[in-house]
């Protein structure tokens, strides 16, 4: 018989002869420059009704690894939120993990993720987050709370005939839970060289700039029976109408989307084309038809005073005018979405506190090896905030 120590000292051999023991890292991995990265991307999903009260808002989040380092390594990434651990456990729900993450750590210390990653780029974690306040807060609470840099409002049905529509956007370049400490687009958790740096302290200064609005645009969806869109006027950046998917398409460039205030965008539907009576020109009456006289009728005409003649086409004009909203209506934008994306910010306000390697447990780094490490945060939209009219 062989004995246990020599049983299991053969076993390790076997293992280090046909491949490594972790199924997710392949055997002998070896880089000149050690480097991790960590990129937690966010992607919003709100619904907001005609009165811009939220009916749903959550956000999909995803957490990227980014593994270039030799040896076998075991890392610690921990996560912070605004309200401590319990802030943190109600921000993340239904988390999903990669093989590598140890759960019993997870669970017993949620925000730390202890994990062999793989060589490479993989992703770590996923999860959701709701945006919604509480009931108890719902009732006192607006959509200024959503945590969002940016929103806009449907106002249509207007002018005299009720064919011209407004989107006001507004900008506030709000980015809750933002500090100096989480600069973007990427943040050195320590600073750049070789695979044998002398790390700084962790979350330092960075020199990126502060999150900014970026890719901003607004899609407002027409009824495919408006035959066009018209007197397009965009108090910032440029609009236009795309026919085929019956679409307004509003895009603000980067440098005017960092001013905070509000843009505007005034558009004319055009449906089919009315005659004098506010009927269709295919033949098409209002069921309210108007009253008609014989503008020949010379009879007619002596025995209606001139005030009265005035005072009846007024009011022919304004009966024709509110069939012609009451038309126009089928026209007006059924919904419009808002777009964009903002680097070094996390709507969910969820962070990255501290990137470590545990020295005692890893093998083949090589003595005295600090590898590189840095972080990047990005949320986006992706017509995922819609206004419905």
């Amino acid at each position: 018989m062989v004995p246990s120590g020599g049983f299991k000292q053969q076993i390790s051999l076997n293992a280090g002869n046909s491949g490594p023991a972790i199924p997710w890292r392949r055997a002998n991995v070896r880089h000149t420059s050690n480097e991790l990265y960590v990129d937690i991307v966010e992607t919003l999903h709100v619904i907001l009704a005609p009165s811009g009260r939220p009916i749903a808002a959550f956000a999909n989040g995803s957490i990227a690894f980014t593994s270039k380092i030799s040896g076998v390594p075991d890392l610690l990434l921990t996560l912070s939120s605004s309200g401590g651990k319990l802030g943190l456990e109600k921000a993340i729900e239904l988390p999903m993990f990669h093989p590598c993450v140890r759960l019993a750590r997870w669970n017993e210390r949620p925000g730390e993720l202890s994990f062999v990653p793989p060589d490479g780029k993989f992703v770590l974690a996923g999860y959701e987050v709701d945006l919604m306040p509480s009931i108890s807060d719902f009732k006192s609470w607006s959509n200024t709370k959503l945590q969002l840099p940016a929103i806009i409002e449907v106002w249509k049905s207007l002018g005299p005939t009720g064919s011209d529509f407004e989107i006001r956007l507004i900008i506030s370049n709000i980015f809750p839970g933002y500090s100096s400490s989480s600069l973007g687009p990427r943040q050195a958790l320590s600073s750049r060289g070789s695979g044998r740096s002398t790390p700084t302290p962790m979350l330092g200064s960075g020199t990126s700039s502060s999150p900014t609005l970026q890719e901003l645009s607004v899609t407002v969806q027409i009824p495919s029976s408006a035959r066009n869109v018209v007197d397009l006027r965009a108090s910032r950046g440029e609009a236009y109408f795309v026919k085929n998917d019956s679409t307004v398409e509003w895009r603000i460039p980067t440098k005017e989307a960092a001013m905070p205030g509000i843009a505007t965008l005034k558009c004319t539907v055009t449906g089919e084309q009315l005659d004098d009576d506010g009927g269709m020109v295919n033949g098409f009456q209002p069921s309210s038809k108007i009253s008609e006289y014989e503008e020949g009728d010379a009879t007619y005409q002596s025995a209606v005073p001139e005030i009265a003649k005035s005072t009846a086409k007024k009011e022919q004009r304004e009966t024709q005018d509110l069939q012609r909203v009451q038309q126009n209506a089928h026209l007006m934008p059924s919904s419009a979405s808002l777009s964009f994306s903002v680097k070094g910010w996390l709507a969910s306000g969820i962070k990255v506190d501290g990137l470590t390697v545990d020295t005692r447990k890893s093998k083949g780094l090589g003595e005295g090896v600090k590898p590189y490490k840095g972080v990047k945060y990005l949320t986006a939209s992706k017509k995922g905030i819609e206004t419905r009219c």
